[in-house]
């Protein structure tokens, strides 16, 4: 009789990047929905053995979980028996299931920082991820957060993990563990809560993702001394399949001259490639080398012939995409109209000044290193007919029931009153993200009132 590892799929002994993986015995689940935890993934193959701690879900280059998993099983039986699952379905959405390598499975799950593989051995049944919290928290504040109110719970001892920049700034996440699954419920009913004047987000978490957190964190992007000189190359135009050793190959001998860890691929604020990528060369003679020989010249990938520009840039021109940081918020009360008179029935308003964020409830997650998002125009919905003394607070908890593609900041453009409703403005990460909770939250009540939805198209 086959026996599910429900319970333990997110426990189990530490790996490093230097253990062995069979892969005979990994799967790769795709299209999991964006809240799934590793006990949903352990549900969609309930029946088959899960090795301990053999979920590790995919993190996106936003540093937020992708829809993917990789799934370590005991034995080659239960892995062709896994593959049996492909598009089951899962919370109503069908699941594809395809066949993994064990180099898969440790690029998300191994760790490369003894301190977060210190932190996963000790075997707590739970690992709670916190984001938002105040850059100057104490441990002391995460136990007493816990610890506070009827659903009080304790955190276990050595149970808490700061995550820091390479250079030992706080990101404003940390990892908690619990003894047992029942603390750890309780704990997660503390989502949303505050620490001083933040709101906290809780997420339940598991060892590949501490890992895949920690290990992005400290591998910060190394800033090149910019300067007038033209050592890099740009590429446009590249197929969306392309890897580094593609551009290597296309190269040719002029990737004898590529610095270490010297290719840079560009990939756009929804994780997908951009088409580009940035290459430092070991001197300005070699950039200008492969870009004559290279400019307008194909490359393959199977059937797909694409041509590929080449150009010759500096540090400052890369510096430009691939490091520049987002402005911070600027806090503005009251906040300038956006709309010069009030919008007509049946029209879209045209957004004519520079969208000004009222509410920040916590920092973007820590990004991947080597995967640099290029800037997108943000996603803005038009919320009307909210009901009196309705707070940017409860709007933005009410975009937070997928927390992937939760709301950034609110603008409350009108108040709302007995004689006439509220109008708010959400930000959004992207414009696909303002689709996809435009999709999820239509027609669905905002407190005892139905509100109207409406897509800014700026």
């Amino acid at each position: 009789m086959l026996v599910a590892h429900s319970g333990t799929p997110n426990t189990g002994k530490p790996i490093w990047k230097e253990s062995e993986i069979d892969s005979a015995v990994v799967v790769r689940a795709r299209g999991l929905p964006w809240q799934a935890t590793d006990h949903d993934v352990a549900q969609f193959f309930v029946g088959l053995n899960i090795a301990p701690g053999g979920v590790a879900l995919c993190l996106s280059a936003e540093g937020r979980r992708n829809g993917e998993a990789l799934v370590r099983f005991e034995d080659s039986e239960q892995r062709e028996l896994a593959l049996k699952r492909h598009r089951h379905f899962l919370h109503n959405r069908y699941i594809e299931v395809y066949r993994a390598t064990g180099e898969d499975f440790l690029q998300v799950a191994a760790g490369s920082s003894s301190e977060a593989v210190r932190f996963v051995s000790r075997g707590g049944a739970m690992i709670v991820r916190m984001r938002g919290l105040p850059y100057d928290c104490t441990e002391a504040q995460i136990r007493e957060f816990f610890a506070s109110g009827e659903s009080g719970c304790k955190v276990m001892e050595g149970g808490v993990l700061f995550v820091n920049k390479s250079d030992g700034r706080p990101t404003g996440d940390a990892f908690v563990m619990f003894d047992d699954e029942a603390a750890g419920q309780r704990a997660l009913a503390k989502h949303k809560h505050t620490i001083g004047s933040r709101y906290i987000e809780l997420f339940r978490s598991t060892q590949a993702e501490v890992q895949q957190v920690v290990n992005r964190s400290l591998e910060s992007v190394q800033v090149v001394v910019q300067g007038n000189r033209k050592d890099c190359i740009r590429l446009r135009g590249l197929p969306y399949e392309a890897h580094v050793e593609n551009i290597v190959e296309f190269l040719g001998d002029a990737a004898r001259h590529i610095v270490f860890q010297g290719v840079h691929m560009v990939y756009n604020a929804q994780g997908h490639p951009s088409g580009e990528a940035f290459i430092q060369m070991d001197s300005e003679i070699s950039a200008a080398t492969a870009a004559a020989i290279a400019h307008n010249k194909y490359m393959q990938i199977g059937k797909k012939q694409r041509y590929i520009e080449v150009f010759q840039c500096s540090p400052e021109d890369m510096n430009l995409v691939i490091t520049s940081p987002p402005l911070p918020p600027q806090l503005v009360l009251p906040p300038r109209p956006l709309y010069p008179q009030p919008a007509v029935a049946g029209m879209v308003p045209t957004l004519i000044a520079p969208f000004t964020p009222v509410y920040w409830p916590y920092p973007s997650p820590p990004v991947s290193p080597n995967v640099y998002p290029l800037p997108s125009q943000p996603g803005l919905v038009l919320i009307t007919g909210l009901c009196p003394n309705v707070t940017p607070q409860e709007i933005l908890a009410h975009f937070h029931s997928n927390p992937e593609i939760a709301a950034e900041s609110v603008q409350m453009l009108r108040w709302g009153s007995a004689q006439c409703g509220g109008e708010a403005l959400v930000r959004f990460r992207s414009r696909v993200d303002a689709e996809r909770a435009l999709a999820e939250h239509a027609g669905t009540p905002f407190g005892a009132a139905p509100v109207n939805l409406t897509l800014i198209h700026s």
